[in-house]
């Protein structure tokens, strides 16, 4: 693609969600979304493949549907209420409609089916953008109204989330699918606080995004796309794999990396809410995707194949990391000492 087609693109984006981000009307809401949603277009189809015109052709019509959704949601409240105010939502209907909306939008269950089909379509780079910049001017919206949405429904919906998330990423073998059955996953943790501490939901997502970044990039560095070429990637750059196992490991929660601390937070503020058996159920669902994070660990550290096929190993290059990788990876795994400063914070 022609760089300053791209770089109007990538502008493009950072502008909707800051529109998205910092309105106060819900008419200036729906603008950023649809400029966020337009300008990700050419990014996904830019290869020309069937599969990428599949995949931006799935990509805009689910979220056409949503937008629609929301302002159909923002224009019952106005009718309703008389206000235009993000804030405002109250009418109980209107957030009926805006969680399905935003739930279309992230890909929560039960309107996750595009976002693995989106995903397995586009590009590692595209696939980053989509994981994570495209995942916050909804999240703010939920943050914004989250005061009057229904717990019973996000809990649903949350709970629903881990599990399809965890299930359907058992059998992939194809690295990008396996990411946004994580996402789903991660979306149920965010969407079942929402409604109870919305500050916790932003930690989560912000956590989430600097290590779903750093395995995109890594990945890539050594361009992998599948499990059984990420077996035979760790001659290209092996500091870089092993960083890789410990990112996975960290996205899965285990403590004492990053990951842990949201996952721990999140339990103990259900705790308080008197919601225990919500956060054992979805602590035990969450189980069911740290497999298949040991699965990609495994395949990214493994140095011998488990069969008797002789592969041909890959050429160490010489070319270094970058400093981007190195500082998310560091972040990613190391962030869990400081937790007592980020819960002054929150």
């Amino acid at each position: 693609m022609n760089p300053q087609a791209n770089l109007i693109f990538i502008i493009s984006l950072l502008l909707g969600t800051t529109i998205t981000i910092s309105s106060n009307h819900w008419i200036m809401a729906w603008t950023g979304l649809e400029i966020n949603t337009l300008a990700i277009l050419p990014l996904i189809s830019k290869s020309h493949h069937p599969r990428a015109i599949e995949a931006a052709t799935k990509y805009f019509l689910t979220q056409s549907a949503a937008s629609a959704l929301v302002l159909f949601s923002s224009m019952t409240n106005a009718w309703h209420t008389g206000q235009w105010d993000i804030t405002q939502l109250t009418h109980p209907t209107s957030s009926l409609i805006l969680t399905s909306a935003i739930a279309m939008k992230l890909g929560l269950v039960p309107f996750h089916f595009w976002f693995p089909e989106v995903l397995q379509g586009s590009p590692l780079t595209t696939g980053l953008l989509l994981s994570t910049i495209m995942k916050l001017p909804p999240i703010a919206l939920l943050y914004m109204t989250s005061h009057s949405l229904n717990p019973t429904l996000l809990t649903t919906l949350a709970i629903l989330s881990t599990a399809l998330g965890g299930w359907m990423g058992l059998n992939q073998t194809q690295i990008r699918k396996v990411l946004a059955f994580s996402s789903i996953s991660h979306l149920g943790w965010m969407a079942i606080i929402i409604v109870y501490n919305p500050k916790l939901t932003l930690l989560n997502f912000y956590l989430y995004a600097m290590m779903t970044a750093t395995i995109f990039l890594t990945l890539n560095t050594i361009k992998v796309l599948k499990l059984s070429t990420l077996m035979t990637a760790w001659t290209k750059i092996p500091s870089l794999n092993a960083m890789l196992l410990l990112t996975l490991l960290s996205l899965a929660g285990l403590p004492p990396l990053t990951g842990f601390l949201p996952k721990w937070l999140i339990i103990q503020e259900l705790t308080k809410q008197d919601m225990a058996p919500a956060a054992t159920l979805i602590s035990l669902l969450s189980l069911l995707s740290l497999f298949f994070y040991l699965r990609l660990a495994y395949c990214t550290t493994i140095t011998l194949p488990p069969h008797t096929t002789n592969h041909m190993k890959q050429w160490r290059t010489n070319k270094s990391t970058s400093t981007m990788i190195a500082i998310l990876t560091t972040m990613s795994v190391m962030l869990l000492p400081i937790s007592p400063m980020i819960l002054t914070i929150v």
